[in-house]
């Protein structure tokens, strides 16, 4: 199942806002937490005392809390990868290794008395995942997750994410990666010019972020990295489809309440027999037959375009098409709606016989 998570970073921040971002986070339906652990430097007591209290907070509200741990942390608190109770007393669900042992440890980990979940590092071109399993680790206990970015140019190209992303779902295992908040103002670190997984992903309005990773099949958990993300952008996250690809678009003027209804509400997929110009959904042009779709904005099509083909088309009247290339247009295509520039990029994604959506951009 995809979900969707925050992170929280107790050494940047209070509990109070802490508990307040978990609150609005639960509220839109987000599922995970991830945090860490970066130091216990000062008093110790404390921080151990105040990472709990929001951690118990976080288990009231049903969500998972994921703690990521360095190694230093292990030598700082006499941590044995052979007793994880000092984890299981902190009422986390699981810990994150973003540094591994030899791959024997984490095996064992995965056994652990406590029911933790092992997450490991998935922005690595090594053998490290072949090693690890080659130990026979408990796969239920074993998880991924990628790296964030705080430097700008620093995050994974795309075709890097992809190749470490389908190690992991080769074995099937959970996957997650991280997406980045345009309003939030710190993260784990001094430095932050966003901080997202995919280096595309640094400008991009976080909703679209999120449908991209979902649209690989690749990740299946989405977590806004930097806090705090605002309520708009959580209540955006909230209102993705994590299952089908539903596009953001902009009708013209003249788009017929017809045209509207088959847009926004007739359920589309994309037809197996597959054009290098267009994405069809051909099943509107059947339920319509008959009614009339008049010519009424034909200018030349443009990638990312929407369009419903008029009368003057005869037996293809009403048919919902994507434009996947500029082409000239006959004068017979409506052009309706357009998609949301940001996003176009994603029906590159689609594959014939997927189904799909669109939404009107808010």
């Amino acid at each position: 199942m995809k979900k969707l998570g925050i992170s929280i970073y107790p050494n940047k921040s209070n509990v109070e806002e802490d508990l307040e971002y978990i609150q609005t986070a639960r509220k839109y339906g987000f599922e995970r937490i991830f945090t860490c652990l970066l130091s216990v430097e000062g008093d110790k007591e404390k921080i151990i005392s105040d990472f709990k209290k929001t951690i118990s907070f976080a288990k009231e509200k049903e969500m998972e809390v994921i703690c990521d741990i360095s190694p230093r942390i292990f030598a700082a608190l006499n941590i044995s990868y052979q007793d994880l109770s000092f984890f299981a007393d902190l009422g986390v669900d699981g810990i994150r290794l973003d540094m591994g042992f030899t791959g024997n440890e984490e095996a064992m980990m995965t056994y652990n008395s406590y029911g933790l979940s092992i997450e490991i590092n998935m922005s690595n071109s090594n053998k490290y995942l072949e090693n690890l399993l080659s130990y026979q680790p408990n796969l239920s206990k074993l998880t991924g997750c990628h790296n964030f970015y705080p430097h700008r140019y620093a995050g994974l190209s795309y075709d890097f994410f992809m190749e470490c992303s389908r190690k992991f779902k080769q074995h099937g295992l959970r996957t997650a990666a991280f997406i980045s908040s345009n309003d939030a103002a710190f993260g784990p670190w001094p430095i932050i010019e966003g901080l997202p997984t995919v280096e595309m992903h640094r400008e991009l309005p976080i909703d679209v972020q999120a449908k991209h990773l979902f649209a690989t099949n690749v990740i299946d958990e989405v977590i806004i990295s930097n806090a705090y993300a605002s309520e708009a952008e959580m209540k955006r996250l909230s209102e993705i489809n994590k299952e089908k690809m539903t596009f953001a678009v902009d009708t013209v003027s003249t788009a017929s309440d017809l045209e509207k209804e088959i847009i926004f509400r007739e359920p589309h997929f994309y037809r197996g027999d597959v054009s290098d110009y267009m994405i069809r959904s051909t099943q509107s042009r059947v339920k319509y037959r008959g009614h009339t779709f008049p010519a009424h904005h034909t200018p030349d099509i443009k990638r990312g375009d929407i369009i419903i083909e008029s009368d003057l088309y005869q037996q293809y009247a009403g048919e919902l098409q994507i434009a996947l290339k500029d082409m000239v247009n006959s004068g017979k295509s409506n052009v309706v709606a357009r998609i949301r520039e940001e996003e176009i990029f994603l029906i590159d994604y689609l594959k014939p016989w997927e189904k799909f959506a669109f939404t009107a951009r808010a």
